[in-house]
């Protein structure tokens, strides 16, 4: 589905991602792990247009999407959740949902797709007529996914869900991920590895701008220098 192949991109004399290989086939969770700062971010940036790339290859469907604008990138089926929620504080829950189906025209499957969210987080139909800027950071979270699946993404691009949240609600949110994956499939970036490799299928690390390992996720949780560096043991 999503192919990237040795990627290059620069900040400056920055060298941030030094010849990314990644792959994610038709309903995955493949997860990026890394320290921060080591280019996750970047590299989900890069894929929706947001960060230009010096060299490499980014194809999706078979589709060379690298120089696509992010609208484009948008219209192709790539939707980006990206790091701090990003909603818009002064709008309502309602209008925040509605934004993420800007590019689309069916309004009656609109209105489907926006039942599916309320569905999936109800706590943002109880909250649907209040401004985004009062929920809280896991109702933000929760609205900033929701927001990027009224969009109906083939491949969903999740920067850092986990961030900021207390342990409740990681799981909670992580549940909804589970159930997300049933119809789309999921690049996930994570600070938070042990969560992030007990979900997805298979995983990736980066280092520095650099892919160090890939395995199946089960593999990545069994090895040593993984646990050493990721998962604090």
């Amino acid at each position: 589905m999503l192919k990237i192949d040795k990627l290059n991109v620069y900040y400056g004399g920055i060298h941030a991602l030094d010849d990314v290989s990644v792959e994610v086939n038709t309903g995955e969770i493949v997860t990026i792990i890394g320290a921060n700062g080591a280019g996750k971010s970047t590299l989900l940036r890069t894929i929706s247009g947001l960060v230009r790339a010096t060299s490499g290859k980014v194809s999706f469907e078979s589709r060379d999407i690298k120089r696509m604008s992010p609208h484009q990138v948008v219209e192709s089926g790539i939707v980006h959740a990206p790091e701090g929620r990003r909603v818009f504080s002064e709008l309502t829950v309602d209008q925040n949902l509605r934004l993420g189906a800007y590019l689309r025209k069916d309004r009656e499957q609109m209105d489907e797709d926006l039942a599916r969210v309320f569905q999936l987080f109800p706590r943002l139909e109880e909250r649907r007529w209040q401004i985004a800027g009062t929920l809280s950071g896991g109702e933000q979270q929760m609205l900033c996914i929701g927001r990027a699946l009224m969009s109906r993404p083939k491949l969903l691009l999740l920067d850092e869900p986990s961030m900021g949240l207390a342990p409740v609600l990681v799981q909670e949110i992580y549940r909804e991920i589970e159930e997300i994956r049933k119809h789309t499939t999921i690049l996930l970036v994570e600070q938070n590895a042990y969560q992030a490799l007990k979900t997805a299928d298979r995983g990736y690390v980066l280092e520095t701008g650099r892919i160090v390992m890939e395995a199946p996720c089960r593999e990545l949780l069994r090895n040593p220098e993984v646990k050493k560096a990721y998962l604090g043991k």
